[in-house]
């Protein structure tokens, strides 16, 4: 049987080995509570704590703005909720491309008449109005904004610099969502005035269920989750050790190798692109995900025509072992389609396939993809078609 491709990498990642290795330990001979005061809770204590400062280096912060959370999700609902209501925000602005884990949470706000929520214009493409940004602001109320860094859906990046320093200026509070953009990115706290990010281990070839908070040093949290005195109170429960020294061993790797991978990344994508433009007649993309400038390199969303035969184009690459998706993988089971590409205006008359890459993906799985998918539309083989050539 041919091996599995695997291009849902935007939905989680394989781990790295060395990760793996770098966790073991934590599983067997290391296996303290980080609470006990013993030599077993003391070594595993400690390898929070370098853990914490890893990642803390690595974003030019201090460790004590790092708080560890079971993933984005959890991030993301603490950050909203404690820079609402810590603060005393009436007014929310937002994007309707944002992750569920952020929509949803502001939304829930809404419905409870704690906030009025308003969301940014943009145009066709996904891409953002900074103007109409600065137009709310200027009201000078009290303001929440969370915009995230890289769309899981379409791989639109938005300005967050320019976001931020806008923010900075008028006195609101900035969260973004750099879930699926943490490990890809170097991110700066020190010139990103952002008050919150947040990061998720899976995302970055890490183990899943662990994530982490960065918060400014101007802001305390509210605990979602309460009980003993663990992350100084702002988030109970006995400590993921393996997941932590995971975690923070994934963004070192992929710190240390940040221009390497991304270029690798970005020239698959490429390929790609050129490639189904060149063998699916009708073929689309959506926002700007085709725009390697403005958008993740990981990330490639494309619209499909109807196929000859009827076929959907996902079961039909699932049936010839090649793993993608048509959108989040948090939505996969909606009936009503992505939220992602209706806010674009899609009438969802097409099929959505995303493909989204990692460091381990090759140049010989774009071709052997394409090759298959080209198939579903009655065209000639890449092998066929060199042969001409």
């Amino acid at each position: 049987m041919d091996m599995r491709i695997y291009f849902d990498n935007a939905a989680t990642t394989p781990l790295s080995r060395e990760v793996f290795q770098a966790m073991e330990p934590y599983l067997f001979e290391n296996f303290g509570n980080p609470s006990s005061s013993h030599y077993y809770g003391r070594t595993v204590k400690n390898a929070i704590e370098q853990s914490r400062k890893t990642i803390a280096d690595l974003l030019n912060t201090a460790p004590a703005q790092i708080v560890f959370t079971s993933g984005g999700t959890e991030a993301d609902n603490t950050a909203i909720l404690s820079g609402i209501r810590n603060n005393g925000i009436k007014l929310a602005i937002t994007t309707p491309f944002e992750h569920h884990a952020v929509l949803n949470t502001l939304k829930s706000l809404q419905k409870r008449g704690e906030i009025e929520l308003v969301y940014l214009n943009h145009d066709e493409k996904g891409n953002l109005s900074i103007p109409h940004l600065e137009l709310l602001l200027s009201a000078h109320v009290k303001t929440f904004v969370s915009v995230m860094h890289g769309n899981n859906e379409i791989g639109n990046l938005n300005d967050i610099q320019e976001i931020s320093n806008v923010c900075c200026r008028y006195g609101a509070i900035f969260h973004t969502d750099t879930v699926q953009s943490m490990g890809q990115y170097q991110y700066n706290t020190k010139q990103l005035k952002a008050d919150f990010l947040v990061g998720s281990a899976h995302k970055f070839h890490g183990p899943k269920g662990i994530g982490f908070l960065y918060k400014s040093a101007d802001h305390d949290l509210l605990p979602l989750i309460n009980g003993g005195s663990q992350e100084k109170g702002m988030r109970s429960g006995t400590e993921n050790v393996t997941g932590i020294v995971g975690l923070a061993k994934a963004l070192e790797l992929s710190y240390g190798n940040l221009e390497n991978n991304k270029r690798h990344i970005t020239l698959l994508k490429e390929k790609m692109i050129r490639d189904l433009i060149h063998h699916i007649p009708g073929i689309r993309f959506n926002g700007n995900s085709a725009q390697t400038a403005d958008s993740l390199s990981t990330v490639l969303s494309v619209s499909l025509p109807e196929a000859v035969n009827g076929d959907s184009p996902l079961n039909y690459l699932d049936r010839h072992h090649i793993c993608v998706s048509g959108g989040s993988a948090c939505t996969s089971h909606s009936t009503s389609g992505s939220h992602v590409l209706a806010a674009l205006g899609d009438n969802f008359d097409r099929s959505t396939v995303r493909f989204s890459f990692s460091r381990y993906n090759t140049a010989d799985e774009i071709d052997k993809v394409v090759n298959r998918l080209a198939g579903l539309y009655k065209q000639e083989s890449l092998n066929e078609l060199s042969a001409v050539s």
